[in-house]
């Protein structure tokens, strides 16, 4: 039996996946607010879990940043009181089992690859797209981490192929101008649709309005999709999968991925394109369905 964790900002979801992919059982409570208050939620239900399954089971754990192996403290998390905490090693004194700690975008695109929309794929990218911008690397089965461990991190590469009014771009957190995050993510869609119409409209009502043939709201979504066809087609001259899976909320826009996919062939270096984009197959579970997928990671 393989548990998994996926810890949130909001909430803790933990489940039981059995050997051939079906949730056993599955548990929910709210993140509580403070390093020892979670350790103890998530112990608890590991242990609940096993319980509940009648097996003592794998522990996979997927966090909102990622683990330092020289250190084994956590950084880059957005749940900040979990940075510089040895989140893995706590949990495997409490537990006393070996625990792995992964990138929940990582768990995303392991869980697709999986027994998700990119199951059977030797090569898949899983896409994040929602607040933010990122994505994970899987082949062969298995979830590549990378050196500096931000393998996927395409969100905080440049525009590729910038027209003349994206050159400069807009500021990012990370310091730089001109993200793919600050064009592709939800707040970017709606920021450029607001640079264009002088109109402050939330990316449901902007998607909304160009469904029902807005001219405005077509434009700007439009600008969007050939945005995102530009990043991905850069994605697949290096990388070359043989699948893209989209995730996060803005992977719900209906048409998305088959609007990408009709775009690539301008800008991806080939004279054809066979690289499959899809939309993901398990919703808002892919994440803690990746935790309880981590064993085995790349290099070990």
């Amino acid at each position: 039996m393989r548990i998994g964790i996926d810890l949130g900002g909001t909430k803790i979801e933990g489940i039981a996946l059995s050997a051939d992919g079906e949730i056993f059982v599955r548990q929910r409570v709210s993140t509580p607010n403070g390093y020892a208050e979670c350790l103890e939620a998530i112990t608890s239900m590991v242990l609940a879990l096993d319980h509940a399954s009648g097996a003592r089971g794998s522990v996979g754990v997927g966090i909102p940043g990622t683990i330092v192996p020289a250190t084994g403290l956590v950084k880059n998390a957005n749940t900040t009181w979990l940075n510089q905490q040895p989140l893995g090693r706590d949990l495997e004194s409490q537990l006393q089992r070996p625990v792995r700690v992964m990138n929940d975008a990582n768990c995303f695109a392991l869980s697709e690859a999986s027994d998700g929309a990119g199951a059977n794929a030797d090569v898949v990218f899983g896409v994040i797209l929602g607040t933010g911008v990122g994505g994970g690397i899987v082949v062969g089965g298995r979830c590549l981490v990378g050196a500096n461990l931000i393998t996927g991190e395409w969100g905080h590469n440049p525009l590729p192929w910038p027209e003349p009014d994206e050159r400069l771009g807009t500021a990012c957190y990370c310091g730089k101008y001109g993200c793919i995050e600050t064009w592709g993510s939800g707040p970017g869609l709606e920021r450029d649709h607001a640079r264009h119409t002088g109109q402050m409209l939330s990316t449901r009502e902007i998607v909304s309005f160009a469904a029902a043939g807005d001219p405005d709201a077509s434009t700007t979504m439009a600008r969007y999709h050939d945005r995102l066809a530009r990043s991905l087609a850069s994605i697949i001259n290096v990388l070359d999968p043989d699948v893209i899976v989209l995730g996060g909320g803005m992977s719900n826009i209906g048409g998305l991925a088959e609007s990408i996919a009709g775009r690539l062939a301008r800008y991806v270096f080939s004279d054809s394109v066979v690289t499959r984009v899809v939309r993901n197959a398990h919703g808002d579970s892919s994440g803690v369905r990746g935790a309880a997928w981590a064993w085995p990671v790349v290099g070990e």
